[in-house]
Order: C-alpha cells, then structure tokens, then sequence
C-alpha cells in the first residue's frame, strides 16, 4: 500500500532520538503487513488494515511509543509504564527483535481477519456526588426544584453538585446556588445553554 507523506511530515518533525525508532517500527508494520494503510489519527501515525484499527505510534518529548488497538489481547508487560504496548522507547534497544515485533503485527492483523472485537475494561461507575449543604437546604425549600435534581441521571446531579462546591467566596456560592435552583426549577441541566449547539 502507498505511504501516508503526512507520517513522513511527522516523522521528520519529531526529536532526533525518535526518528529512527518511528521510521524502524513503520517498517516492520509495513513488512510483517503489506496491505497496511497508513493515516493521522488522534495526531498521531495511525496504521489499518481492512478498514480496522491496527495500531499506532507516537513520539513526545524524550519517548516514542507503539500501541496495538488490541492491547489486552497483545500484552507485553509493559502497559503501564507509558502509552501503548512497549512503554517509554527512548532508543532501538528498548524494541523487541524485528521478528518479535514483526510475529505480534502478524498477530493482530489474525485477530482482525478472525472478527476478534478488542474488549475494554469496564469502569467502575463514579459514586454519587456528594450535595453541598448549601445547595440541599435550597433544595428542601423548594419542591419543585428537589423534584427535577432529583429525576436527573447522577452525571447532571454531579455537574450542580460541583460547580457549587467549587466556589469559593460564600457571595459566589450563594450566587451558584440560586442560579442552579432557578434553573432546576425549570427543568434545565446545569449546562442547558450549550445543549442545542
């Protein structure tokens, strides 16, 4: 498949350590997967295959990275050390072999070509937010206010609960407070003026 000339923009434009690391690993992409496309995705080189995320790489400031889009399923240990699967790549030597990184693009390309789904761990949903004082003895003054914060999903309940909290001089929070029940009042979520945009 043609080169993206974008990841060659990139590469060059990268610091002089990561250079050879990103052209190294497209080059292993592009040999242990011939029919690999090459894009900019999320500001970074972006590799596809089928129309399916592959992978990807990056570089910053003192390292490079390479992800598979799968990366449960193409774990290396080293997950957590930076963004994707080979952690903080600071020169050649932090890469596997060409025959190791080479066999695991070959894995992934399987994984598509079988239908395989990467699975995303599932997050823990956020606890309820914690009502200020001032914003429930506002609310226990005015039962039509109470009744719309209360019919809200727990994500608008948190945005009133927050924005209050976060006021510091008592004149703002008092300010946030009657807003916010004026509001409710009407029905309206906390950032009801930038829904129809």
């Amino acid at each position: 498949m043609p080169r993206d000339t974008r990841v060659d923009t990139y590469i060059a434009s990268r610091a002089e350590f990561a250079q050879p690391i990103l052209g190294w690993m497209r080059e292993r992409v592009h040999a242990a997967c011939p029919e690999v496309e090459e894009s900019i995705k999320w500001s970074m080189p972006a590799f596809t295959y089928k129309g399916k995320p592959l992978a990807n790489v990056a570089a910053f400031k003192a390292h490079a990275t390479f992800g598979f889009w799968d990366r449960q399923a193409l774990a290396t240990g080293k997950e957590g050390e930076a963004m994707g699967q080979y952690g903080r790549i600071e020169s050649l030597d932090g890469l596997p072999s060409a025959e190791i990184f080479e066999a695991q693009v070959r894995d992934a390309v399987t994984r598509i070509d079988a239908g395989h789904k990467p699975v995303r761990a599932a997050k823990a949903p956020k606890p309820e937010a914690e009502v200020p004082a001032e914003l429930a003895e506002a609310l226990a003054g005015d039962a039509k206010a109470a009744e719309t914060f209360t019919g809200f999903p727990p994500s608008c309940r948190r945005e009133y609960c927050e924005w209050i909290a976060e006021a510091k001089r008592p004149e703002t929070k008092a300010k946030r407070v009657a807003e916010a029940v004026e509001w409710m009042r009407e029905g309206k979520r906390r950032n009801w003026k930038y829904e129809n945009c």
